[in-house]
């Protein structure tokens, strides 16, 4: 009895401590999934703020550049807080749950599930997670990002009042299935691919920062290049508010033949929204696994 005790007694702190470490490896997921994010936004922001002024004034970069530089570096970080809060938010959950999901896929119960696959299926379940959270989000910015809404629809307060007025399927959660479908699919091949491309790109000689980067680049141009007409299905669909709610695929087929059947004319404005999100990620990626070694 006395041997068991003292046995038991052994144990028990050395279980203590194998706790508290697992509790502070999820805790630094969550921390620096929401850091890397926030500082890739800070970083990325110039680049937004360059496209944005080219969709707005229809000019050439070099043009928008030279408006942002007369301006100043104050004005130039203008408007940063809420794509930061966002990105931040978004970061967190992203690489937060990705971690946890892959920590209950490693329990004897879900064994049938090979573990090289595990990245993509915890991937699945954090972009429902993070769709059900963030589209109504999207929602919103959609809505005050479209000019057709300024008149009836011309402040924040304004907007969320017709919102709230209508079902959840035709107001706030408008374009749900193919905002799940996209983050679901988003997220499965970012860390499907982020991992086995970062130790081909590693395999070649290249520092660990720099495999993380483009590991991060080639994953989001691979996603950006086959998501990209999902991303304009969402988007026509979400800043609708005043006609009749269309489903899904009537919807797809309106913006088919709006497009002339064209997969050209589907991604138009598509090569700047693709480059800015592989120089995002990539700067995300790299800050992220930096972290994950240092406090690993």
């Amino acid at each position: 009895m006395l041997r068991v005790c003292w046995i038991t007694t052994f144990r028990r702190p050395a279980q203590d401590k194998e706790r508290l470490r697992d509790s502070m490896t999820r805790f630094h997921s969550y921390l620096h999934g929401g850091t890397s994010s926030l500082l890739s936004t800070l970083i990325v922001f110039p680049v937004y703020k360059t496209v944005f002024r080219q969709q707005i004034h229809n000019i050439q970069v070099h043009r928008a550049v030279k408006q942002l530089h007369k301006e100043g570096l104050v004005k130039l970080y203008r408007g940063v807080t809420p794509p930061l809060v966002m990105r931040t938010l978004s970061g967190t959950l992203l690489f937060g749950l990705q971690d946890t999901f892959l920590r209950l896929l490693s329990l004897p119960s879900l064994s049938i599930i090979p573990s090289s696959l595990h990245p993509g299926v915890a991937g699945l379940g954090v972009g429902m997670v993070e769709a059900l959270v963030f589209t109504p989000f999207e929602r919103v910015q959609n809505v005050l990002q479209s000019g057709h809404n300024d008149r009836q629809l011309p402040t924040l307060k304004s907007v969320l009042v017709k919102l709230k007025a209508q079902k959840l399927s035709s107001g706030y959660y408008r374009a749900f299935l193919p905002v799940t479908a996209r983050n679901a699919l988003g997220s499965s091949l970012y860390f499907g691919l982020k991992g086995p491309l970062s130790a081909a790109v590693a395999g070649q000689g290249l520092s660990p920062l720099v495999s993380s980067f483009i590991s991060g680049t080639v994953a989001s141009m691979a996603i950006s290049l086959s998501l990209y007409p999902l991303s304009v299905l969402v988007a026509n669909m979400q800043v609708e508010v005043q006609t009749e709610v269309k489903g899904v695929m009537a919807c797809w087929r309106m913006l088919w033949n709006s497009r002339q059947r064209s997969v050209l004319l589907l991604y138009r404005g598509g090569a700047l929204v693709i480059l800015r999100s592989c120089i995002t990620w990539g700067i995300t990626t790299a800050i992220y696994d930096r972290q994950q070694k240092s406090s690993g």
